[in-house]
């Protein structure tokens, strides 16, 4: 929880604060773009299971929050995924439900909620925006997850319609940075990549990459995330999601990720590649438009500088880093 000092306008709960994206926002807030009249307070699932009402609305009641950052999810890589659908579907449309009408029924007068560019149809043109959200299936790998999310769009415009709350949404393209999963079965590319190549370097082994290495994807800086997180929450005033991503023209391929990690690392061991393992979706190219019409000078963390911040936090928190 940030001290604050003088009147507290708002008070805002972050819902999912110690992951990824809710310690970036911590950092972000800690280092200086918190405002004054701001207090943050940051909450995991040893505070509340969100998968239940009523210790939901008890979360609510409790700190009585003006604002939410809604981040908590169910999240995994692409096998965890393709293992746990209907337990991803479960969970997360819980999750949203209990968060939303508990954030309606004491008051909140904005939710700020994350979705995923995974939630995009699998079978469409590109580059995808805001308004094809629902234009057809996701990826039958992650369908549980994907319409989960899909559904909080839905939800928005349902308390809005109805009520006149000013909930919304965020899409963000993949995210990475300090305080990630890095768990290699389970979590997504980068992180899971930069653990791999710390072992191979520490056992003197080639690094298996999963997949062909071909698949392109738009990485996002959790830090960069976490400032256009609190521009979101102060400025934008849509119901309508809209997409937080680096341009189209900053996609890189797995292969290319996986040579900025090896860079980064130091590691000059043998690269291969395993084709039997499932590649996933090839691209789900983002168009940031939107969000350039709104902050045309936004300046987002060149993609191996934060590629090498990471790989630093984690060789520097190995030990407790999630894994």
């Amino acid at each position: 929880m940030t001290e604050v000092t003088g009147p507290v306008a708002k008070r805002i709960l972050v819902t999912g604060g110690t992951g990824l994206v809710g310690k970036a926002i911590e950092k972000v807030v800690v280092d200086g773009e918190g405002q004054p009249d701001e207090e943050w307070i940051f909450v995991s699932s040893r505070d509340a299971d969100l998968t239940n009402a009523a210790e939901t609305k008890a979360l609510f009641e409790l700190h009585k929050p003006t604002h939410v950052i809604h981040l908590a999810a169910m999240v995994g890589g692409l096998f965890k995924n393709i293992r746990y659908n209907l337990d991803f579907w479960r969970r997360n449309i819980h999750i949203n439900d209990n968060v939303l009408h508990s954030a309606y029924e004491t008051g909140v007068q904005k939710v700020v909620s994350c979705l995923s560019t995974c939630i995009f149809p699998d079978k469409t043109t590109y580059p995808i925006d805001e308004t094809m959200v629902h234009n057809g299936p996701p990826h039958s790998s992650n369908f549980g997850y994907s319409y989960a999310k899909r559904m909080i769009d839905i939800q928005n415009r349902g308390y809005f319609e109805q009520h006149g709350c000013r909930f919304t949404a965020v899409i963000p393209t993949n995210v990475f940075g300090p305080h990630d999963n890095f768990n290699i079965e389970d979590g997504h590319v980068l992180p899971g990549l930069i653990h791999k190549v710390y072992l191979a370097k520490q056992s003197g082994s080639a690094l298996t990459v999963w997949g062909t290495g071909k698949p392109r994807r738009q990485f996002i800086y959790s830090l960069d995330l976490a400032r256009l997180f609190l521009w979101v929450l102060r400025e934008y005033d849509e119901v309508e999601p809209i997409i937080l991503s680096v341009g189209e023209e900053e996609e890189v391929s797995i292969k290319e990720a996986a040579e900025a990690i090896v860079e980064a690392m130091d590691f000059s061991g043998e690269i291969l590649f395993d084709s039997t393992k499932a590649d996933g979706q090839f691209k789900k190219t983002a168009s940031n438009a939107k969000l350039r019409r709104y902050l045309p000078s936004f300046q987002f963390t060149p993609f191996r500088q934060a590629v090498k911040e990471t790989c630093a936090w984690f060789t520097a928190n190995y030990a407790s880093a999630r894994k």
